[in-house]
């Protein structure tokens, strides 16, 4: 096996939301140590401003939070944050940007992001449907479980805005439904399942 994808053998965890998401992300980070081994990937849609996630969730993690660019290389222990107006995929193991497939309307960048990872990552994926409204992400999470995958809606009653949360669970492809904290639990169990080590 090629040394470099060798390295591409972690988790990586795809938390989609958008309204109310913000306190979603903030519970999570909060409860997840910053050495797992996991690749955290914030797939927030917004339809016009530009994010801030980058600035505001330093204070709640450990990990380094960064604002995706162009071919940046995914690496386990870090926050990633999807830019605004973008779609995002990834191919050999780096972040690729693209101009946004649905520019009107509410944004599908999730399904797209979950999508590629279905198609691109040989690792475990996690898919995370927090608060928000309208439906993006589930249209991918069968995808997601036919590959191996792990999929988790945040609990109606925790999220601001149960609309995402609600559509990912009527999809039948769902595994979990938890709290935010609870979410957090559940990525630690998977984080030593797949090192091998005992979870804690």
């Amino acid at each position: 096996m090629d040394a470099n994808l060798a390295k591409k053998n972690f988790p990586v965890v795809c938390v989609g939301g958008s309204a109310g998401g913000l306190d979603a992300y903030i519970r999570l980070l909060q409860n997840l140590p910053a050495d797992m081994g996991v690749a955290i990937v914030i797939v927030n849609h917004v339809r016009t401003q530009a994010t801030l996630l980058h600035q505001i969730l330093p204070n709640y993690t450990k990990m380094p939070v960064e604002l995706i660019t162009e071919k940046l290389v995914i690496v386990p222990n870090h926050v990633f944050i999807i830019p605004g107006q973008r779609d995002l995929h990834v191919l050999d193991g780096e972040f690729l940007l693209k101009p946004i497939s649905k520019p009107r309307g509410w944004p599908d960048v999730i399904t797209v992001f979950l999508g590629s990872l279905a198609e691109h990552w040989a690792a475990k994926i996690v898919a995370i449907i927090v608060s928000g409204y309208d439906g993006d992400g589930a249209e991918a999470l069968c995808r997601i479980k036919e590959v191996g995958g792990i999929t988790i809606a945040q609990t109606l009653d925790t999220a601001a805005q149960p609309d995402m949360p609600e559509s990912a669970i009527a999809t039948g492809c769902i595994d979990f439904v938890l709290s935010p904290e609870k979410i957090a639990q559940k990525i630690v169990q998977i984080a030593c399942s797949e090192s091998g080590l005992p979870d804690a």
